[in-house]
């Protein structure tokens, strides 16, 4: 596609969408479909306008396929009518927090239905927070609301969403006169807060056993579905339970967001239950005619026909017995008033429960004539919906009673809730009222083949909050654009004398095991033998095998080494009192540190990095681990040049996911920097350095050793808040091919 065309339909000119535009683009080419891509870059363009800087558009760019892969593109349009509502209120500036929390958000409720409803709650919180001077409009933002959409991904991962609004409402109720008092409420600052969501808090989370369960549709149905979460409906009298029916749709497999145990099965084995159920429709139900017959007559049909589902399933899985008798409920025969209330229902739950037990102890001569003659139908057979739906006008014919008319109707246990609705069993021949429509799943379009790589989303640390801001930075994997190799020889050869010193120094630590691997294409080395038959091989006319050179695997050492280098504008910096830059330098101190790397046989990988706000942090990849130190990575050292700031703790939190994954003994992530951690985009320093901090505890945490080199004269004051003890300061810059690598050995002596 025209990305010249595509950036004009934004009608913007925030020089920082340049940067990231192609990238976002791809990203949303992968995920969204044809019409979900025009809606967004509507609403892309909407955002741009809305007077509110670049923020906002910046981050729905990056966030919204993400948020459309996981739940579904319909989600926009609730986004775009949250978005009017803070637009028209004093709100306006947490609309970007507002998108910022929507992926994290996303991926715990995964559904349109349930991002609506998170939505809506946050504009009501927004509405009935944000303080009216006049009485009538609001004139004063929320206090809350940033909070609230701060803590928001960890809220729903939390709770149901319906508990989630019973705690926002209660928290207004509460607060909505204090505005500090808003504020802890939302941030779970008091123990009462705390208290009053601990108690929201029950059941299991779709979410929180959703690959459990696929891997059951997949191991024991060969059923590989979509599980699309939506919410339970509340509000019931006391002693009834919420409506927790299942249902299909053609996009996955709709199931309750939260459940409960009941009477003494597991909530996933409800869960397992329901999708044991669906999947049987799909397998042995065929879809009927509905059009002639009343609505008593659709009962019984489906009555028959999901206890014949029932019945196939039990077949295959005898186990779910327990299950299924538990939860189906026991109604107790002749409890209605046919005079006063229609007991059409509780007839139909009183059939249900006899066709699945046989210990039913019903007396009804219909219902046991009934019984008798299901069981026969499924007497070494499937039988079928047809045969079903006869059987189940005649039990209609021969039960029908004047009462059935009645506007009350008795509902005590009649609900039996792992069995769907059934909207899938019906066809309509004529168009009604009746019958509902369902979007055909669209097929996503397939990826261009030269689609750039998305970004990695990663958290970063907020000390004010105390918690990870999710999903807030964007990291892009760039390949280092390569320059001259040649600007590297030379450097090296401009420090030979540095370079004989670390030769003195390799040779007392070079380890003595070291093992020769022949039949190699590239070494470090000839393999005579294999030479001389490449050579005869081609003398002769044959194809010569092209695996003659030879390298040696160090035994001793099993250390895996990640360079970091700080690229942040500053190092375009003459030196002072000399004619080299802090980058010329840099580039000399990591060749001589590579040949070290090379000559020891550590596994070494160098990558720079450096940011333009949150939303790009770029990852130049300069030397990959598995490749040799040649000519190829002298290229992309040469070609490297300083740009941009210095967001630190993105680029630590890559490199280390990067580094975990390397098979060694040790791994070793040095980082070179001249300066702490900053950005144009944050206005307090502490900021970025308490997110650096946070990010090396949790390379601590993973495996991963980082020690910093810093060029600053001032990090004192700074680096050792971020890096503990494991950093070295060299004042004197001109100094650091010579300490660079001996810091390195003294690392890993």
């Amino acid at each position: 596609m025209n990305r010249s065309a595509l950036r004009e339909r934004l009608d913007c000119r925030f020089a920082a969408v340049d940067d990231v535009f192609d990238d976002c683009i791809d990203e949303a080419l992968r995920v969204l479909t044809p019409p979900g891509f025009d809606a967004y870059l509507e609403q892309a363009r909407r955002l741009g306008k809305l007077g509110r800087g670049a923020e906002p558009l910046l981050v729905f760019l990056e966030a919204w396929p993400a948020v459309a892969s996981v739940a579904g593109e319909a989600t926009l349009e609730a986004l775009a009518r949250a978005v009017d509502a803070f637009q028209k209120s004093p709100n306006g500036p947490a609309i970007a927090a507002l998108l910022q929390s929507l992926p994290a958000v996303a991926r715990r409720l995964r559904s349109p239905a349930l991002m609506a409803q998170y939505l809506a709650l946050a504009v009501e919180l927004m509405q009935r927070t944000s303080v009216s001077i006049h009485g009538r409009h609001a004139t004063e933002p929320s206090p809350s609301l940033p909070t609230f959409l701060a803590r928001a991904p960890m809220l729903v991962g939390q709770v149901p969403l319906d508990g989630l609004r019973r705690w926002v409402h209660e928290g207004i109720r509460l607060h909505g006169a204090h505005p500090q008092r808003q504020i802890d409420h939302f941030a779970l600052a008091t123990p009462d807060s705390r208290a009053l969501l601990q108690r929201e808090r029950h059941g299991t989370l779709l979410v929180d056993v959703e690959r459990r369960l696929a891997l059951t549709l997949r191991g024991l149905w060969a059923a590989p579905m979509a599980l699309v979460p939506y919410p339970v409906e509340t509000g019931f009298e006391p002693g009834t339970h919420a409506v927790t029916q299942p249902y299909a749709q053609p996009d996955g497999l709709r199931l309750p967001e939260v459940l409960d145990d009941r009477a003494g099965v597991p909530a996933i084995d409800r869960y397992r239950a329901m999708l044991a159920h669906l999947v049987g429709h799909q397998r042995w139900s065929q879809p009927q005619v509905a059009d002639n017959l009343s609505p008593l007559q659709r009962l019984a049909v489906e009555c028959f026909e999901d206890a014949r589902i029932d019945h196939l399933v039990l077949r295959r899985y005898p186990g779910l017995r327990r299950t299924l008798l538990a939860l189906h409920p026991q109604p107790v025969e002749g409890a209605c008033e046919p005079a006063h209330e229609s007991s059409l229902r509780h007839r139909l739950a009183c059939l249900s429960r006899a066709l699945l037990d046989a210990d039913h102890g019903y007396r009804e001569p219909a219902l046991r004539d009934f019984h008798a003659r299901f069981h026969a139908a499924l007497h070494e057979r499937e039988s079928s919906t047809a045969e079903m739906a006869m059987l189940a006008l005649e039990w209609a014919a021969a039960t029908r009673r004047q009462s059935d008319q009645l506007a009350r109707v008795n509902f005590t246990d009649t609900q039996v809730d792992w069995r769907d609705d059934n909207r899938g069993l019906w066809r309509y021949i004529e168009a009604g009222d009746e019958e509902e429509s369902f979007d055909q799943t669209r097929r996503k379009p397939a990826p261009p083949a030269d689609a750039a790589l998305p970004p990695h989303h990663y958290p970063e640390w907020d000390e004010a909050i105390r918690s990870h801001r999710p999903d807030w930075t964007s990291v892009y994997d760039t390949l280092q654009p390569a320059g001259d190799p040649a600007d590297i020889d030379a450097l090296l050869a401009r420090h030979a004398p540095v370079a004989r010193h670390l030769q003195r120094l390799l040779d007392l630590l070079k380890p003595q095991d070291r093992t020769r691997l022949r039949h190699q294409e590239e070494g470090s080395e000839l393999d005579l033998d294999a030479a001389l038959r490449a050579l005869t091989d081609w003398r002769a006319g044959a194809e010569p095998d092209s695996r003659f050179q030879m390298s040696t695997r160090t035994d001793g050492r099993d250390i895996a080494v990640l360079l970091l280098i700080d690229l942040s504008a500053s190092v375009n910096d003459a030196v002072p009192g000399s004619d080299e830059t802090v980058l010329s330098l840099s580039r000399a101190a990591v060749a001589l540190l590579a040949g070290a790397i090379a000559a020891l046989g550590d596994q070494l990988a160098i990558a720079g990095f450096h940011s333009n706000t949150r939303h790009e942090v770029r990852y130049l990849h300069i030397k990959g681990f598995a490749e040799p130190w040649s000519d190829a990575p002298k290229a992309r050292l040469a070609g490297a040049e300083g740009a941009y700031s210095t967001r630190m703790g993105a680029a630590l939190r890559h490199a280390g996911h990067l580094l975990s994954g390397r098979q060694a003994h040790k791994r070793l992530l040095l980082v070179l920097t001249d300066g702490q951690p900053a950005d144009i985009d944050v206005n307090d320093p502490q900021h970025l350095i308490a997110d650096a901090a946070q990010a090396v505890r949790e390379l601590d945490r993973d495996g991963v050793y980082a020690h910093c080199i810093s060029l600053d004269p001032k990090a004192d004051t700074y680096v050792g808040r971020i890096f503990g003890r494991r950093f070295t300061v060299i004042d004197r810059v001109e100094q650091l091919p010579r300490r660079l690598p001996e810091v390195f050995l003294g690392l890993t002596r």
